[in-house]
């Protein structure tokens, strides 16, 4: 679709403005994104997700001193499997394994040690930017406190797993201006720790993550009601962020806001790229942080002030979620390999190697954006220089519309006067684009839009320092401190 053009003209006395829609941003069609989305491999996946289930149980209290059980071994593997990747991209990805011991009511009195397995793939002139795509490695059986038993978790979650792998195998083989980060997480099933551990980490190394991709349940095609979607995947985002204060609600609630959260922006962005470069591959957005009363390891990043969305299959089984494997009365139970639909996941899997590559390689969103125009027949957006930015595009859209509409470019400026554009009937936003076209997403006005990081805030208005600030209805706590405060040789071991 051709960008908006602004036509005025005075027909019968009256002064018209003529819109031409436009694409949702991402515009303009990168051939590099194709082949990043041409390169992902079903078999790939599949063969991962079977060595995974191959451990038997990925249970986060299970063994770690096994070579061929538990979750000891799967750290092990899936290290090995990034390790390899590496050296096939002369060593472009650091791999490091932060771990901490916590307590809460799905651990041990005493507490147990959780351990990421992470790669970073280091940006080549933005380093400090950083995209992190996480899936959690440990499984778990009806009784959560189960860590004996047989627990294959083939999709929950060695279908996220194995897309992580498969995205960094791919994206290995090109260089980008942010960085890159893989995670596979542990402790999820028992209170959300791995996530916990991979955003705090995040925050201690100074990383400004611009989002989060979290990759839970992402390769079943068959829902347990008979349903069957190969076609979607549902992306959820907050539609307000976890640490506004009270005055900030009250600005947002009054000027607008409660959809255009930086996580609801990816997934604006995520719906744009799957339109663009996947076959019959859509993105369905739902305006939630995650499903009805359940969580994921993206909610750690939300409540350290990170922009964080989760992508989830289209239809959901829970016969083979959080069970034991077994036949009663005709029916199967239990996650096993049987239940993936591995050509759903490797689209799943492209999308989120498009996703991460074209936000690496895009500028960040304008920071500090500013929009004016109360009583006034024009709307003005101001914002400061976005590092890498080669110009800018001024979006607008109905208040009631789910994607952006309208588009003025800026050219290289810092702000823009949208002519006879009324503020008080649009939503407005701002991307950056790159001299190469990459555009950035859509950054909305003002604290509620913000892509920087918003921190919970103390009594006195400035950031609480704390270790993991939320430990959520399964409570917890931290014993001692992670391994990458303390550790100077390395940031653990599998």
């Amino acid at each position: 679709m051709p960008r908006i053009r602004l036509l005025s003209a005075l027909v019968a006395g009256t002064l018209v403005t003529i819109t031409v829609f436009a694409a949702p941003p991402p515009v303009n069609n990168h051939p590099e994104l194709h082949a990043v989305a041409g390169a992902v491999k079903a078999s790939n996946l599949h063969a991962t997700d079977v060595a995974l289930v191959g451990f038997g149980t990925r249970h986060t209290l299970s063994t770690t001193t096994s070579k061929t059980r538990g979750i000891g071994a799967a750290r092990r593997w899936v290290a090995a499997q990034f390790e390899t990747i590496s050296k096939g991209c002369d060593g472009c990805l650091e791999i490091v394994t932060p771990s901490q011991v916590f307590t809460g009511k799905r651990m041990p009195k005493a507490g147990a040690e959780v351990m990421d397995v992470v790669a970073i793939q280091r940006g080549t002139s933005d380093p400090d930017r950083v995209i992190v795509m996480t899936a959690h490695l440990d499984s778990r059986r009806s009784d959560v406190m189960d860590a004996a038993g047989d627990s294959p978790g083939a999709n929950d979650d060695a279908a996220g797993v194995a897309a992580l792998i498969e995205t960094a195998r791919v994206l290995s083989k090109h260089r980008f201006p942010a960085t890159l980060v893989y995670s596979a997480d542990s402790g999820e099933e028992q209170g959300l720790y791995g996530g916990k551990i991979i955003a705090q980490y995040a925050v201690d190394h100074g990383w400004k993550v611009e989002a989060n991709l979290n990759n839970d349940m992402v390769g079943n095609s068959h829902g347990g009601n008979g349903a069957h979607d190969p076609h979607t995947i549902r992306v959820f985002s907050e539609g307000t962020k976890s640490n506004e204060t009270l005055e900030q609600a009250a600005y947002r609630r009054y000027h607008g806001g409660g959809v255009d959260s930086p996580s609801r922006n990816i997934a604006r962005y995520m719906a744009a790229l799957a339109e663009q470069y996947l076959d019959d591959f859509h993105v369905r957005m739902v305006y939630r942080t995650d499903r009805w009363g359940r969580s994921g390891d993206q909610v750690p990043f939300l409540d350290q002030g990170f922009p964080a969305v989760r992508l989830s299959e289209s239809n959901e089984n829970y016969d083979h979620q959080h069970q034991n494997v077994r036949v009663e009365n005709g029916v199967h139970y239990g996650d096993v390999v049987s239940g993936v639909d591995f050509d759903y996941l490797a689209n799943v899997t492209r999308l989120d190697a498009i996703t991460m590559a074209s936000l690496a390689m895009a500028p960040p969103p304008p920071p500090d954006l500013a929009v004016k125009g109360a009583v006034a027949y024009d709307t003005t957006l101001s914002w400061q220089p976005s590092p890498g930015a080669a110009s800018y595009n001024a979006w607008w859209r109905e208040t009631t519309a789910p994607q952006w509409q309208h588009v003025q470019s800026a050219s290289d400026a810092d702000s823009v006067v949208l002519k006879d554009i009324i503020l008080d009937d649009w939503f407005f936003g701002v991307s950056a684009v790159s001299k190469g076209g990459w555009e950035s997403p859509v950054e909305f006005p003002g604290f509620a839009g913000s892509f920087a990081r918003s921190p919970k805030l103390g009594p006195d208005g400035k950031p609480v320092d704390a270790l993991y600030p939320s430990f959520g209805r399964f409570g917890g706590d931290a014993v001692g401190q992670p391994s990458w405060r303390h550790d100077t040789k390395s940031d653990g071991h599998p």
